[in-house]
């Protein structure tokens, strides 16, 4: 003879069970793999292309005559510059930090330019100079009205377009990148990278 189990008892084992299967619908495998592999999943921007447009605008910018043209007419003094704005006007989200923070490595590290803090940076930074004034002692305050002004902005923008049909999708990216001298608006630099991808979706499953 069965008899029936309590109601209480039914009640565990079914949230105990429906537990059991949540954490074997969420099981997942996390595998950490170099960055420099090139790894392509869904088609969108990607580090692969965020890598690939930051060295080609760094090779771009120092093959270009500007800096020495800069330098020879100042002194030898190296171009100030400061990142302006760069535009995604694509329809995806572009993080367009990270190729600029490249770009800014590799100002810095040449030797051959030097890179001013950009306005969101300079506000915290004035901040803390404003409350020096006050709270630090003359010796080792830093002074106001010594910033750098910079001789060129770094501008730019991400553009795309999509050409689909059925499941094989042609996506082309260019990025564009500009330096104005801040006294004449005069573009003294431009630069320019493309990317094509064809995305083939007709494999099973898609």
């Amino acid at each position: 003879m069965t008899f029936p189990l309590p109601f209480a008892f039914r009640r565990v084992a079914a949230l105990a069970l429906a537990a059991v299967s949540l954490a074997a619908c969420n099981n997942k495998r996390v595998t950490r793999v170099d960055p420099s592999r090139v790894t392509d999943l869904s088609g969108r921007w990607n580090d692969v292309d965020s890598k690939l447009v930051a060295n080609a605008l760094i090779e771009q910018t120092f093959g270009g005559p500007w800096t020495t043209q800069y330098a020879a007419s100042h002194g030898g003094t190296s171009p100030t510059v400061i990142i302006g704005t760069f535009r995604n006007r694509t329809l995806e989200h572009v993080p367009i930090g990270t190729f600029v923070k490249d770009l800014e490595r590799a100002y810095v590290n040449s030797g051959r330019v030097r890179l001013v803090a950009s306005r969101d940076e300079r506000d915290e930074v004035r901040d803390e100079r404003d409350d020096q004034q006050t709270n630090a002692s003359a010796e080792s305050r830093a002074r106001i009205g010594k910033e750098n002004g910079a001789n060129f902005m770094l501008q730019g923008d991400v553009q795309a377009i999509e050409d689909a049909e059925g499941r094989e999708k042609i996506v082309f990216y260019q990025i564009d990148a500009f330096l104005v001298d801040l006294e004449s608006n005069q573009k003294v630099w431009i630069g320019q990278h493309k990317i094509k991808k064809y995305i083939d979706r007709r494999r099973i499953g898609w």
